[in-house]
């Protein structure tokens, strides 16, 4: 009988790893990260303030959770292989942002940081979760901070990768203008994949499965369409969070890739100062999303953070 999975979790379940193969680039990501087969997440829903918000749980309830918030445009199976990674040690959540993926669109078009860190704060209140790690990446940094900063009693360690707490005028306008460019969507599947590969050449092979399989959706005329919400645009507004970035008591872990301008120097100044606990580790030579391009490389790094050992990074300071 032919087998049917996914040529990663074949490699996966058969491949004797060794300390070179962790970083092999011939190799598929999972391959690279768990010699075991990726373990299989639930999928389920809770509902936070009329919002329907799709949750998916990786397991090991009794350990210590480490809730997963993707960025703009992204779903919670985006993190796919940081949730592998960490799901044996921890309890692994993610979860789509409204109006992304299988979440409620917002029908009054409520997309700011604070209409998601609310979001955050009703899951962390319905799953009992306590003592928490909150990592996430672009928009999903931003809501992390914010809820470090507004819940210290329940947030353990913070990790945001490339993101800081501003967001400048002319980063939202890009995303206004892309949301209009994509509207009409793609023909396939592969097409959809295509483009994304060429807008973000060091994307893992598995992040992108999994961003084109549970992000997008077919329309009734059979194009392939992102699963967002127009109206998210309303939502990715200049912001300033410094109000409540100053209130975090949390270690916490900035992971910024080289090639990104996200945080500014000066801004990275500013964090040093208003949170000396912050750890700021800069990956050269990487963008927006790290740990997209080096996953094994950044989850040893925020590893090491999360152990409460010193994150070592190729630019350290």
């Amino acid at each position: 009988m032919r087998d049917t999975r996914p040529a990663w979790l074949v490699v996966a379940t058969t491949l004797t790893l060794t300390a070179t193969a962790l970083n092999d680039p011939r190799l598929p990501l999972v391959a690279r990260i768990s010699a075991q087969a990726a373990p299989t997440p639930t999928d389920r829903f809770v509902t936070v303030d009329g919002q329907r918000i799709h949750v998916v749980d990786w397991g090991n309830p009794s350990r210590q959770p480490l809730v997963l918030i993707h960025g703009l445009d992204r779903v919670a199976r985006t993190f796919d292989p940081v949730a592998v990674h960490f799901s044996s040690a921890y309890h692994v959540v993610a979860y789509d942002m409204r109006g992304h993926g299988d979440s409620a669109w917002d029908p009054q078009g409520r997309y700011l940081v604070e209409d998601h860190v609310g979001d955050l704060a009703g899951i962390v209140a319905q799953l009992g979760l306590r003592n928490i790690v909150v990592w996430g990446n672009s928009t999903g940094g931003r809501v992390a901070q914010v809820f470090a900063g507004m819940r210290p009693d329940v947030v353990a360690r913070l990790v945001a990768e490339d993101v800081g707490p501003e967001r400048p005028r002319q980063i939202a306008d890009a995303y206004a203008r892309r949301v209009q460019q994509e509207a009409a969507g793609w023909a396939s599947e592969a097409e959809l994949a295509a483009a994304v590969r060429k807008a973000n050449p060091g994307m893992s092979q598995m992040v992108l499965d999994a961003y084109v399989q549970h992000g997008s959706r077919r329309t009734p005329e059979g194009r392939v369409v992102w699963k967002r919400d127009p109206n998210l645009v309303k939502g990715f507004v200049e912001t300033d969070l410094w109000r409540f970035v100053r209130n975090i008591t949390a270690p916490s872990l900035y992971l910024l890739g080289g090639r990104s301008t996200i945080v500014a120097p000066t801004t990275q100044d500013d964090l040093r100062r208003a949170l000396p606990q912050a750890q700021i580790i800069t990956m050269p030579g990487l963008g927006h999303y790290p740990s997209d391009e080096k996953p094994a490389e950044a989850m040893a790094i925020v590893e090491a953070f999360l152990k409460g050992t010193p994150a070592q990074g190729p630019a350290a300071r």
